[in-house]
């Protein structure tokens, strides 16, 4: 994992591999802006760093990195300078999902360093946070199938063996390192960005060596390390128990359902939350089979139970007053002489029977089975998370997911977090005509209704298996779950981790009171 420091040496003093400093675009003169914090790296190139960097080509524009020769007066080989995009408004500070951005760019372009100092504006908590974030976001690769010594890889394993390790160290530069605040938000930045990318680990894991049982040990493993209370239900344990949802989309594979719990608490805690989350190993479709060119990438369709869990151990990490509580429903959606059928009627844990007319509409039917048992204990609140549907991607494209609630004012808050910690979502409709099309002659609820406004169909159904009285909240984050393009930002290409740092929000809003 990439090491984080608050670095007490200042830019010109710093012994590193590489400096990153910000540039901005001046819409008044159309040129170059150095940004806050990178005033002893202007004055080494005796003020003409813009100067110089306009000469390379640079513009300032977001997204963009420039890498220069230092001069004699810095200790460092290398300054990096880094797009901001437009200068900020008079009195304005710089966005913090554009420092989290910038910051995660310069960190992939370190790519084989051992040490970087950022001199990034990091004047405030907030500011500081966010580069925190971004770096070390962006810092994140997968190399556990390309050599080395990595727990993931199985034994044995000799591809690539040259695999170029991430950058080894972030250190903030104008941080105030001896500050209580900006210490807790270095503390809070490297917990929380890596549980996400443990997420993202798990996530881009290949499917024959991530499935139900070898995740829910994982999960036990963290629970010991993290003391954090883990139950894992197997196959026995959720025939005895009814869990028709889990066991009807898992019957097809060889690798059996498991139901995990986790429950962080604290002893002055007043709320509960209860996370849900979709944990399909790999889903094949089942006999409704995907198409060809649709199954590559379905190892990421447990992402949802990727991000719970991150975020269940981000809340044990930072101690927050809020017992938080992650349902992982996990099994593996294969066709075979076992699998569900079209047609079928699955008993739910909830009572409630459902027909099956798409096996590929699995995700709904085990976050049914871990909604109703979530429920049973009362939480405050519920929040699901899943790569549910196509047709929110198709709505809200590869970078957003989708919120939908049984409550306005609950859905309105979880878009604010979002958007606060840099997630981008859209709060969506529930509309109540839509449930008829999933009437059944058969069973009480099919799996499917209208085609159009699916992922809704899809919401509403999750609706049904929530207790009466608890405030729920559906995330459907199948477009930004995994990335299939070049990366960007702090996004790598593969798992992003999306929606924990949303959750993590969430957790310590309620730990503070602030969701009533």
């Amino acid at each position: 994992m990439t090491a984080l420091t608050l670095s007490t040496s200042g830019a010109a003093t710093l012994r590193a591999d590489a400096l990153v400093v910000g540039v901005a675009k001046d819409s008044g003169s159309k040129g170059l802006v150095v940004a806050p914090g990178a005033e002893a790296v202007d004055k080494a190139f005796d003020g003409k760093l813009a100067a110089v960097l306009e000469t390379l080509g640079a513009s300032g524009a977001e997204g963009e990195v420039t890498k220069l020769p230092a001069p004699s007066g810095l200790k460092v080989p290398v300054v990096i300078a880094v797009g901001l995009g437009p200068v900020p408004a008079k009195d304005d500070a710089y966005d913090t999902e554009t420092l989290r951005r910038a910051a995660g760019n310069a960190a992939r372009a370190l790519k084989g360093a051992k040490k970087a100092g950022f001199a990034l504006p990091t004047e405030s908590v907030e500011d500081a946070g966010a580069v925190a974030e971004g770096a070390l976001l962006g810092a994140y690769a997968f190399t556990a199938y390309q050599g080395g010594e990595n727990k993931l890889a199985p034994k044995g394993a000799k591809s690539g063996k040259d695999a170029k390790l991430p950058l080894g160290e972030v250190a903030l530069l104008g941080a105030k390192p001896r500050d209580k605040a900006f210490k807790a938000a270095a503390e809070r930045a490297l917990a929380v960005t890596e549980e996400i990318n443990r997420a993202r680990d798990l996530i881009n894991t290949p499917p024959n060596d991530l499935y139900p049982e070898s995740f829910a040990a994982v999960a036990t493993a963290a629970g010991k390390e993290h003391g954090i209370k883990v139950q894992v239900l197997d196959e026995k344990a959720l025939v005895k128990g009814g869990f028709g949802g889990l066991l009807g989309v898992g019957q097809g594979s060889t690798h059996g359902p498991r139901l995990v719990k986790l429950a962080y608490t604290h002893p002055k805690a007043e709320k509960t939350l209860a996370l849900v989350g979709k944990g399909i190993t790999y889903d094949s479709g089942g006999i409704s089979l995907k198409p060809a060119g649709h199954n590559e990438t379905m190892k990421c369709d447990m992402s949802g139970a990727a991000a719970v869990f991150a975020a269940v151990v981000s809340a044990s990490r930072l101690g927050l007053r809020v017992n938080v509580t992650g349902w992982l429903a996990l099994a593996e959606n294969m066709p075979s002489g076992n699998a569900t059928r079209p047609g079928d009627v699955l008993h739910m844990y909830s009572g409630k029977t459902v027909e099956v007319l798409n096996t590929d509409a699995e995700g709904r039917l085990v976050l049914a089975d871990a909604l109703t048992r979530a429920s049973e204990e009362k939480p405050d609140a519920i929040v699901d998370v899943a790569t549910l549907t196509g047709a929110m991607v198709l709505a809200l494209g590869n970078r957003t997911f989708g919120v939908m609630a049984n409550d306005d004012a609950f859905r309105t808050s979880i878009h604010e977090i979002a958007e606060e910690v840099g997630e981008a979502s859209w709060p969506m409709p529930l509309p109540a005509d839509l449930r008829k099309g999933m009437d059944s002659p058969t069973a009480d609820i099919a799996n499917m209704g209208e085609r159009m406004g699916g992922g809704l169909v899809a919401g509403l159904f999750l609706q049904e298996f929530v207790g009466e009285g608890i405030a729920w909240a559906h995330l459907d984050i199948a477009g930004p779950a995994f990335h299939e393009g070049a990366p960007y930002g702090y996004t790598p290409k593969g798992g992003t981790g999306s929606a924990v740092r949303t959750l993590v929000r969430l957790a310590e809003r309620t730990a503070a009171g602030d969701l009533g």
